[in-house]
Parts: structure tokens; sequence; C-alpha cells
């Protein structure tokens, strides 16, 4: 349905996931976050005519206005719980 998505979980899945056989959670998180970090700030992107994610938001101004507002809740309302992640 969504492209960009697509493309990313190709990606992800070809050069982090299929290369490696993670022998522990910590090991597979480690992994990932070397490999989210190389993607988003040495890997060139054909679609960013190939700089990378980190060279090309520095070089676009970003209104902050454009982020999400926080939820306003009722009076007395209290967010639902988020579940914590089983470790």
């Amino acid at each position: 349905q969504n492209a960009y998505i697509e493309s990313f979980n190709g990606r992800y899945r070809e050069e982090c996931l299929n290369q490696h056989w993670f022998a522990s959670i910590g090991e597979a998180r480690e992994i990932i976050e070397d490999w989210r970090i190389y993607y988003n700030r040495e890997r060139p992107h054909s679609s960013l005519k190939y700089q990378t994610p980190e060279e090309f938001a520095a070089a676009r101004p970003f209104d902050k206005t454009q982020w999400a507002q926080p939820l306003e809740l009722p009076d007395g309302s209290a967010p639902a719980p988020i579940a914590r992640a089983a470790e």
C-alpha cells in the first residue's frame, strides 16, 4: 500500500535482518541500532539525490509548529497506560 514503507522494509530485511543470526535480544537490539544509525547518517539514498537522510534534513528548515500538539484531555481524565515491553 505504501511504497516508501515497503521499500524501507525490503532494505531493512536485506541489509540488516537477513545478514545476521541473532544470538540474543540484546545482540539484535545492538545490531539493529547500528544499522539504523548507518541508514540515517551514512547510507546515501537515491530518492534524496544521493544524500543521507541526516544531510537532507539538515539542508531544510523545519517549522516546529508542524509537530503534533499534545492531546488535551477533559478535567479528571488520565491517558490510557502504555504497556511496557517484555524484557
